[in-house]
């Protein structure tokens, strides 16, 4: 049983048709379209799309002028592109521990963590569940510190009524295949700041920006972009884009079914020894279920291992949760850390368990895979 599995239908198919019969491709009219949808579902000013999540990060980044001398600080327990956008603009990362129980940063450890030099904050709704926003607000926005929302997983969750990736400065997406919403690859910047937008448009676009209007030569066919600020080649292809508008219009339907599966989990993982199942949002924190992980309270790494081969044997496919990136070689080495400087990031590695779940999975093949675990657990020691 695979991890997930994208939920394409006729929809999809469809909008591709219309798309590949225009000849149009690269970014343009889907993209808009995208874009505009994405911008009002979010109640988001502006909604910029881009190759990745980690494209995403990086124009956030890069559109705050971060840069050498500057630290940023990032949860240690997160996808490793959540740290890399700091370093790709020669700013420096601090790490902070999480909250064991939600995965997501501890606001409890954030003002330890804050120096004179602290440019911005990046926070992780990981796995899909909102990260507990108002007291990092309450922390960041009297110091002028800019807050990315790492909203990867969490398309159409919302903090209090208000959608993630519009609390902070910038919100970063992610359409990866195993997101809620995905287009084979591709990320979406939101922000209700004009001249972040501003910024972004054009680092995503080679740097290009529009001629002045009150320019005196006439606009014609003659006419060629401004090249002011050093930017990348990171947009969105229309048909990329026109899967993304199908899926959108999908994505009520897509978060249902997969709230009725992660509650078919809750109910059949609710007797199972040793572990505990990922926690309901709370206090105004929605969750999308994006990923359902799981946590062994009794053993460690090898024990996690041994559990996952076993099911694995069964072609049940899991994967661990995600990184302690204080763990990782690079920022490892570059800071001097330790495993032990971040324990709830570190135990999380090592006891997390990611159980396949995805819009059309049935209640059989969620038995068989409680049924696997079940087994597991009480074998492997």
């Amino acid at each position: 049983m695979q991890l997930t599995f994208p939920a394409f239908g006729d929809e999809e198919i469809e909008y591709l048709r219309r798309c590949l019969a225009s000849g149009w491709v690269t970014q343009g009219p889907y993209v808009d379209e995208f874009e505009k949808s994405f911008a009002e579902r979010h109640a988001s000013r502006h909604a910029l799309a881009t190759t990745s999540c980690t494209a995403a990060l990086h124009l956030a980044a890069a559109a705050l002028e971060l840069g050498p001398g500057d630290e940023v600080i990032v949860p240690a327990f997160t996808w490793v592109t959540s740290a890399h956008c700091a370093r790709y603009m020669g700013a420096e990362v601090r790490f902070v521990d999480i909250d064991p129980r939600t995965f997501n940063l501890d606001p409890a450890k954030l003002l330890d963590a804050i120096s004179e030099r602290t440019r911005a904050v990046v926070v992780v709704h990981l796995f899909g569940l909102a990260a507990d926003m108002e007291p990092i607000l309450k922390i960041t926005q009297p110091r002028g510190i800019a807050v990315i929302e790492d909203a990867a997983c969490a398309i159409g969750t919302s903090y209090r009524g208000r959608p993630v990736g519009t609390l902070g400065d910038l919100g970063c997406f992610s359409f990866h295949p195993r997101k809620v919403v995905t287009t084979g690859e591709g990320g979406m910047v939101s922000t209700g700041d004009d001249e972040l937008a501003r910024r972004v448009r054009a680092l995503r676009n080679h740097g290009a920006t529009g001629p002045e209007p009150e320019e005196v030569e006439p606009h014609g066919p003659w006419t060629m972009a401004r090249f002011e600020v050093l930017g990348f080649n990171l947009r969105m292809s229309d048909i990329q884009a026109a899967v993304g508008v199908a899926q959108l219009q999908r994505l009520d339907g897509l978060l249902a079914e997969r709230h009725a599966a992660a509650l078919r989990y809750h109910e059949l993982l609710a007797s199972l020894p040793d572990l505990e199942s990922p926690i309901e949002g709370t206090d105004g924190a929605g969750h999308t279920y994006q990923s359902y992980v799981i946590r062994l309270t009794e053993g460690g790494r090898l024990r996690r291992n041994r559990i996952m081969a076993h099911l694995a044997e069964r072609s049940i496919q899991t994967r661990p949760g995600t990184h302690a990136v204080h763990c990782l070689g690079y920022y490892r080495e570059r800071y001097g850390l330790s495993a032990e400087d971040f324990p709830f990031a570190r135990d999380a590695e090592d006891t997390t368990i990611t159980l396949p779940l995805f819009p059309g999975i049935g209640e059989s093949d969620q038995q068989q895979v409680v049924e696997a675990l079940h087994t597991a657990l009480s074998r492997v020691n």
